[in-house]
């Protein structure tokens, strides 16, 4: 059973889906901070890496 194709995402999609303005997407990549793709000369994003930084994100609720 193949994984269905999920398309990479441009910068402004990316920081859409994060909750980022572009330039901070951008800033991250310069510093390596989050991975991406070069495809030519464009920046693409896994759709995987933004469930990873909105999981890493995520702060649970305290058990009471």
């Amino acid at each position: 059973m193949s994984t269905p194709y999920r398309k990479p995402l441009k910068v402004n999609e990316f920081a859409d889906a994060v909750g980022w303005k572009p330039a901070t997407v951008r800033q991250k990549v310069w510093r390596r901070e989050i991975e991406y793709m070069k495809i030519g000369r464009s920046i693409r994003f896994r759709p995987e890496t933004v469930e990873k930084i909105l999981e890493q994100a995520t702060v649970p609720a305290l058990e009471r």
